[in-house]
């Protein structure tokens, strides 16, 4: 009973669970997070957080992202798309070397069950992803088939050549994309968000930090200005003293009061 006095004072909202069968045949775990005062009969405004990794998880555990955004008036989701940890080692290893492939159907596919949800607003949905999950929304901003009015990409990685060639943990591409770009340039192109250029149309926020070593700035300031050269709303914030993981005092408030902005613009919300 530790935290029961906060427990009195705030509505800290629960977390359901639900899966989503894919067309081809996955059963997709996603955690959805609903807004304060709740009303089944009313449609609010959804946002899907991708989550990183990509070989992670999100799990029902206190996290502010699970709070913050209902408490703004949204619907939040929080799907475990292939390459999830957690439901066997198969389903982890099935986005190495297929960064484009089934796991970007999963999550397209939890989008549209989402959007059939009678609480939810179809016309109102956001997507938002931190590293890997920066990756994902760098690349739904040239694959989007409209079905997100808004993205935010947080320490993304947006050229794939560029990125084997700058980051600290320089196995991680030559394992999950697949050797090195001069090796296999048609794995490090193929699956491109920078390939898709001519194609960026979604309103995007992006954030990074200038000390990230693991997905260095620059992929965010490379993100940004082609959305800039392609005249999309977009806004750059860049923190100049945070590495991959923004400070938890100093960064977060600013990271969170950056995405109810942004998302307030462009889906509405509280």
């Amino acid at each position: 009973s530790f935290n029961e006095a906060l427990r009195q004072e705030v509505d800290i909202r629960p977390a359901e669970s639900l899966y989503v069968q894919t067309p081809q045949n996955r059963s997709i775990q996603v955690f959805i997070v609903k807004p304060h005062d709740f009303d089944p009969h009313k449609r609010y405004p959804l946002i899907m957080n991708v989550h990183g990794g990509p070989q992670m998880q999100w799990s029902d555990t206190f996290r502010g992202d699970w709070q913050v955004y209902p408490g703004a008036g949204y619907i939040v989701a929080f799907p475990n798309p292939t390459g999830s940890t957690g439901y066997g080692q198969a389903f982890t290893e099935g986005i190495s070397k297929d960064w484009d492939g089934k796991v970007m159907e999963d999550i397209m596919a939890v989008a549209d069950h989402l959007a059939e949800l009678p609480y939810v607003d179809k016309d109102r949905m956001g997507a938002m992803g931190w590293s890997w999950g920066g990756y994902a929304m760098m690349w739904l901003e040239g694959h989007n088939p409209g079905r997100f009015k808004a993205l935010a990409a947080m320490m993304g990685i947006y050229d794939l050549p560029s990125f084997y060639g700058a980051t600290e943990e320089l196995w991680f591409p030559t394992w999950d994309i697949g050797g090195t770009p001069w090796e296999n340039p048609e794995a490090y192109a193929r699956p491109n968000p920078a390939g898709a250029v001519k194609d960026f149309a979604t309103p995007c926020l992006v954030i990074t930090g200038e000390k990230d070593y693991r997905v260095p700035y620059t992929q965010s300031l490379q993100f940004f200005t082609a959305l800039q050269q392609r005249q999309v709303p977009s806004r750059l914030i860049v923190f100049p003293e945070d590495g991959h993981w923004p400070h938890q005092m100093r960064a977060m408030p600013v990271y969170y009061n950056a995405h109810l902005e942004w998302f307030h613009q462009f889906l509405g919300g509280e």
